[in-house]
């Protein structure tokens, strides 16, 4: 390190590794969801007069994916990998819509996932967070 180069933040490093975290986690409950939904159709009420009348186990086979997908960024911003950075800031975006399409099927926990999804994306995104080379 040169002296012009500064570390990481603690605070910056610390929440990239909690945002990291938290990704592995939301990963896996929208698999969990998903498979729910795949397996049973019925599990998830749908209302009616939704302007997006999308089938349930359509969204489980989305869900199950980006679960997959998010779980592996999480583990990359745990990695420190600058890459998975990037890779987390899209994904924790494309989570963030498919809940957003999602509530009328499950409203409260639909609105939990976009909320971590954006203090994810906040945390990935602040000053200092990684070290350029």
């Amino acid at each position: 390190m040169t002296q012009y180069e500064t570390a990481p933040s603690g605070w910056a490093a610390g929440g990239a590794i909690f945002a990291g975290v938290l990704m592995l986690v939301v990963g896996v409950f929208q698999g969990i969801a998903g498979i729910t939904a795949i397996a049973n159709d019925d599990f998830y009420v749908v209302t009616e007069n939704y302007v997006f009348d999308l089938d349930a186990s359509a969204w489980g086979w989305i869900h199950l994916i980006l679960g997959v997908l998010v779980a592996i960024a999480g583990w990359s911003l745990i990695a420190g990998k600058v890459w998975g950075g990037l890779v987390a800031i899209a994904l924790a975006t494309l989570s963030a819509i498919a809940n957003f399409f999602m509530i009328p099927y499950y409203p409260f926990w639909s609105i939990v996932i976009i909320a971590i999804c954006m203090w994810v994306i906040w945390a990935v995104t602040r000053p200092g967070v990684y070290r350029t080379p």
